[in-house]
């Protein structure tokens, strides 16, 4: 096949972005609001952060000093003490609140994903629907799962023991651009059920979504002090983050995450990481087409690609390939593009200039090395400066980068296999291992090929949104792709310390006064063999 026709232009965002000049946008004054909310920056140069669909300005953000954040973490550990002291429940009324706040005045919160990350309003509002589950779930479960567990004592009867949870203290947070709302709720709200602290470090580019999320909070019944976020490069206050957090929760790049796990390791603390991925989805014989064609779209090039589960490489049987490959570069050609404040675009634009040029730089290498581009293939300036359009490539060879590198962009390569066992080892066959999809009509075939995939979350008959919307169920990455889950009772547990408390009654674990250690530990062997026998509770 050859490049097909560009994708439709779609609709298009005229003249400046600042925030009160876009039409439908929040006013200017309530981005200033905002920024007032960042904690220090009164030393340092200030950053103006810039909207991909222009390229204007739309804020000017505080940048804080390594002084800056060390202050901050003593007032939160001072501020933490109190909130960990409120009755579980107590945080739970908070995230519920929160979660119909969230609901109530998504419109605001919208604007502002759309504006700073570029995205289209669709997967803007998967953000804003992952930030209310996520506050219902842990306002509902969260004192429940942190509820003191009994065990079986050493001796029935006399020895009771219970396993206890303790806040961790003040967590620190550091979150990325690309989904800037749904993953400041996942990573900040379970720490905060948890009765700690948490300062939070956003991304510059996103930093006026995880804001208005802490404003929305505070306006729930979050006290002040308990979330606060600071700016800055991590050259400038990685060191204080890393050195003062009890916990470090980090979303991001696998280099930058080794390298903060190892200045963790000196400080004993404890700490997740959530990295790259390179995700596959495998297209089994049966599949049916139409939808998994559709289906396809949505996981590779929602919020343009730059989604750390989002599929970057399919595997379809050859018995299939030509017909779903057709499908599926139609659909994906006819994808509307655009940056207006509405539901009309499907897609948007990529959020920077460096994703721009990694964008372009990997399916040039690809094209230069012989793979094909079905369709897209190049920038769109006409629309915007960042925005890319949706591409289909095949004949992809081991040679190219994006063949094992993380492109994170609208970019999806497509490859055949003829056993199911060699399309598996393929899939697996890379150093991440964060999100896989499988597609069949037989759900128990799928489930089977899933759980043959070594990553830590597996969708049957969708790309991501499946595991992603479960918040029961823990989500991360196996591999390079992270350690430590978010989401679930894991999410939560991650931010306590587990202690544990015995109460021994009446017979002491020693030979008392005058009896012979020799026959005080034939009977405990005696005792030992007797519970081995006991049924299992």
């Amino acid at each position: 096949m050859t490049s097909t026709t560009p994708a439709s232009a779609g609709h298009h965002t005229e003249g400046p972005a600042t925030i009160g000049d876009v039409p439908g946008a929040p006013a200017a004054a309530r981005a200033e609001r905002l920024v007032r909310r960042v904690v220090g920056g009164a030393d340092s140069a200030p950053v103006q952060m810039r909207a991909p669909f222009t390229g204007q300005p739309i804020a000017t953000l505080p940048q804080a000093t390594d002084a800056d954040v060390r202050a901050v973490f003593d007032q939160a550990r001072e501020a933490q003490r109190a909130w960990a002291e409120r009755p579980v429940e107590d945080r739970q009324r908070i995230l519920i609140r929160l979660h119909d706040l969230v609901l109530k005045r998504q419109e605001e919160a919208l604007d502002l994903v759309q504006i700073e990350a570029g995205k289209a309003r669709m997967d803007a509002f998967d953000e804003v629907s992952a930030t209310a589950l996520v506050a219902a779930y842990y306002g509902k479960h969260s004192a429940k799962i942190l509820s003191p567990r009994r065990a079986a004592g050493l001796i029935p009867v006399l020895t009771k023991v219970g396993e206890i949870r303790h806040p961790k203290g003040v967590v620190g947070i550091i979150s990325p651009w690309n989904y800037p709302l749904a993953l400041t709720a996942m990573d900040v709200l379970p720490a905060l059920a948890a009765g700690n602290a948490v300062v939070q470090k956003p991304d510059n580019q996103t930093a006026l979504s995880a804001l208005w999320l802490q404003e929305v909070a505070e306006e729930a019944g979050l006290p002040a002090g308990i979330w606060q976020i600071v700016l800055g490069r991590g050259s400038q206050i990685g060191d204080a983050l890393v050195e003062e957090s009890d916990y470090l929760c980090f979303t991001g790049s696998t280099p930058t995450g080794k390298g903060l796990a190892a200045k963790v390791a000196e400080r004993l603390t404890s700490y997740s990481l959530e990295l790259g991925g390179k995700n596959p989805m495998i297209v089994l014989p049966d599949a049916d087409i139409a939808k998994t064609a559709t289906g396809a779209v949505t996981a590779c090039f929602s919020s343009a690609g730059q989604l750390c589960v989002s599929v970057e490489r399919i595997y379809v049987h050859e018995s299939i390939r030509e017909e779903f490959t057709r499908a599926f570069v139609a659909k994906t050609a006819a994808l509307r593009l655009g940056g207006a404040l509405d539901y009309q675009a499907q897609m948007g634009s990529l959020t920077s200039e460096a994703q721009l040029e990694t964008v372009s730089a990997h399916v040039e290498d690809a094209r230069a090395k012989g793979a094909k581009v079905l369709t897209g293939g190049k920038a769109r300036p006409d629309l915007g400066p960042l925005f890319y359009e949706p591409t289909v490539l095949t004949d992809v060879s081991e040679d190219v980068k994006l063949f094992a590198e993380e492109t994170f962009g609208p970019v999806v390569s497509i490859y055949g296999y003829t056993d199911v066992t060699d399309a598996i080892e393929r899939a697996n066959d890379t150093k991440f291992g964060l999100n896989a999809s499988v597609w069949s009509r037989n759900g128990r075939a799928g489930w089977e090929v899933a759980a043959r995939l070594k990553a830590g979350t597996v969708n049957v008959n969708e790309g991501f949104a499946a595991t992603f919307g479960t918040v029961g169920l823990p989500m991360g990455g196996m591999k390079e792709s992270g350690v430590g889950r978010r989401n679930g009772a894991e999410g939560l547990l991650k931010y306590t310390e587990a202690q544990a408390i015995a109460v021994q009654r009446g017979m002491p674990l020693r030979p008392g006064r005058g009896i012979p250690p020799k026959l005080w530990a034939r009977g405990l062997s005696a005792g030992l063999k007797a519970l081995r026998r006991l049924p299992r509770r």
